[in-house]
């Protein structure tokens, strides 16, 4: 009984110690931000979109995990001013890409993570948009309180195949690329 007794309080002690260790750091949404960048045949835009809220999750200073939920509602361009960037903007907004009107989020969590070199971390995801859900992969840096990546999205893999020459081959220069990029600085 002094044994069964022994192992119980060693196992508690045991799960206390590793439940203590990890730690999950809310985001600065005001100060962290994402950036995009949608390029097509005849140029690019750029603009931004927030966070709504998030976290990450360290045990000690190793990054285990995380979780991050987008307004894409928010999102807007920043190369452009005026009648063309409220023509965009409503766009990008409409369900030709976004639809934000039945889907104003978008939500990364992080399932798996492993060490790639010093506070260098190799993340895999699992990124909604639309209500579609797909793996992504992507090299995240650690210093301190901040964290930065930059990763493409495919956007047909969401249903977002607007003047996409992977689904209409005659389209010509009006083609807009299949992946967008994403850049990512995350203050906790």
């Amino acid at each position: 009984m002094k044994n069964l007794k022994s192992i119980a309080l060693a196992l508690v002690v045991v799960l206390s110690t590793t439940l203590a260790s990890a730690q999950t750091k809310k985001i600065d949404v005001k100060t962290s931000s994402i950036e995009w960048l949608g390029k097509k045949v005849t140029g690019q835009h750029n603009g931004t979109v927030n966070f709504k809220e998030g976290a990450v999750v360290f045990k000690g200073k190793k990054l285990v995990g995380g979780s991050f939920t987008v307004d894409v509602a928010s999102l807007t361009a920043t190369d452009l001013s005026g009648e063309y960037l409220g023509k965009l903007n409503g766009h990008l907004k409409a369900d030709d890409f976004f639809g934000t009107d039945k889907f104003p989020t978008a939500t990364l969590v992080i399932k798996k993570i492993g060490a790639k070199s010093a506070n260098v971390y190799t993340a895999t995801a699992d990124l909604t948009i639309k209500g579609i859900t797909q793996p992504v992969t992507f090299d995240i840096t650690v210093n301190g309180n901040t964290a930065t990546t930059t990763f493409n999205v495919d956007r047909t893999k969401y249903g977002i195949k607007y003047n996409s020459k992977s689904f209409f081959d005659t389209i010509g220069d009006k083609a807009i690329y299949d992946e967008f990029e994403l850049k990512v600085a995350l203050k906790f």
